[in-house]
């Protein structure tokens, strides 16, 4: 076991899960990883892999046949998994964030039918928030849900899901104005909608068009699509919670466990850039001795070491505290922050250590190098972070004067 990024006071089966998980990602993600994303490949054998492992229902309750297991198990199975490859805990995290938000705000109903389907890895979710236009903008969403008999008509268009081809249940946040007067906030005028479909491309069901992958820099594998609602019908009882008007607060509340997923896949995906790091400095000679022992590659190392471990910190003390029932947003938006940014130079001191061959797609590094970009972007920027903490700060130190 590594000596960085090492987490005190975990249970014997937290500990256990984790050793699995490890070993998983080792021979079954690490070896495969760079090809696959070469191929823009959707990784079906890992994701069978994992689907057995029981990861699909790690957090879901036991009583709808999951693990029941913390949220801060689960951050450090996505740190194993981001390791071997970003993508795969996409996957994973997005299927996750709607089997919170059923587990937190669903009706019983909702409940009891979708949880033990996602439990066993058979109904695989995404989620929808974006839109072409607006980016972290959520209260300028136009996409609209109307009511007509016992079934809401949906019109619109998403932009940004993560598996918005390969899941068959989409939570869908659209404007709703059904009960809120003209005037009302807009955060208060939208609803979640639970929308079903067939995985795949093109119509998935009358009224839901999945146009196709976006072709993308990295985060590769995992699909990336738009969303198109033409008179698409849904009934009443698929509003998430049974009432309109609560999908801005349901949406966030799964954001901010989201982000801590971001920040754990930040921290794995540094630890693996310091993996190469260290050891490619070990092998490499220049001057008639290995780099490793040149004092500008040594300051490098201990740089990334202390970011990898600082970054890992943070994103515990987060899950630990959603954990313990209290309001994590200050934490979250700290350690998603802090994790994005720090994997991002980590990865990159990593690959000036590999000189020219880091700019090979022989080297992993190079994968590496494309999709730390999008942890600065996913789940919300740095700059949403900062204004969400900067909030928060002023908040808990206002000025008594």
């Amino acid at each position: 076991m590594a000596r960085l990024a090492q987490t005190a006071g975990l249970t014997d089966v937290q500990q256990e899960i984790l050793k699995t998980v490890r070993e998983f990602v080792d021979k079954e993600i690490i070896p495969v990883a760079t090809e696959l994303e070469h191929r823009d490949e959707y990784p079906q054998q890992i994701v069978d892999g994992l689907k057995e492992l029981g990861l699909f229902g790690l957090m879901i309750p036991e009583e709808y046949g999951g693990l029941g297991e913390s949220l801060l198990t689960y951050a450090l199975c996505v740190e194993e998994i981001a390791r071997g490859w970003m993508s795969v805990s996409g996957i994973i995290n997005t299927h996750f964030i709607v089997a919170y938000m059923l587990k937190q705000h669903g009706t019983q109903e909702q409940k009891d039918y979708f949880l033990p389907r996602m439990a066993a890895g058979e109904t695989r979710g995404a989620f929808s928030m974006s839109e072409p236009g607006l980016g972290s903008d959520v209260s300028a969403i136009t996409s609209k849900a109307v009511k007509d008999g016992e079934e809401y008509v949906l019109n619109g268009q998403k932009m940004w899901l993560t598996n918005g081809g390969t899941s068959s249940l989409v939570a869908v946040l659209v404007r709703s104005d059904e009960g809120h007067p003209e005037g009302t906030a807009p955060h208060k005028s939208m609803t979640t909608f639970l929308v079903e479909k067939e995985p795949g491309f093109g119509e998935v069901r009358p009224g839901l068009t999945i146009p196709g992958k976006i072709d993308k820099m990295g985060y590769k594998g995992v699909d990336t699509t738009e969303l198109i609602m033409d008179g698409l019908r849904i009934p009443a009882n698929r509003v998430l919670g049974g009432t309109t008007g609560r999908g801005f607060y349901q949406m966030m509340d799964g954001v901010e466990v989201g982000r801590v997923n971001v920040a754990a896949r930040g921290c794995g995906v540094a630890q693996r850039a310091f993996e190469l790091g260290v050891s490619y400095a070990q092998q490499r000679h220049t001057f008639g001795k290995a780099i490793a022992e040149h004092q500008a590659i040594q300051f490098k190392l201990a740089e990334m070491a202390t970011k990898v471990e600082a970054a890992h910190a943070m994103m515990v003390n987060a899950a630990r505290k959603k954990d313990s029932g209290e309001r994590n947003d200050l934490e979250a938006g700290m350690a998603k922050y802090l994790a994005s940014e720090y994997c991002k130079e980590v990865v990159e001191d990593a690959f000036r250590i590999h000189g020219g061959y880091g700019f090979s797609k022989e080297y992993e590094i190079e994968r590496l190098y494309r999709e730390a970009p999008m942890l600065l972007i996913g789940e919300g920027t740095a700059e949403i972070q900062k204004m969400i903490i900067g909030r928060r700060l002023l908040e808990e130190y206002r000025f008594q004067g």
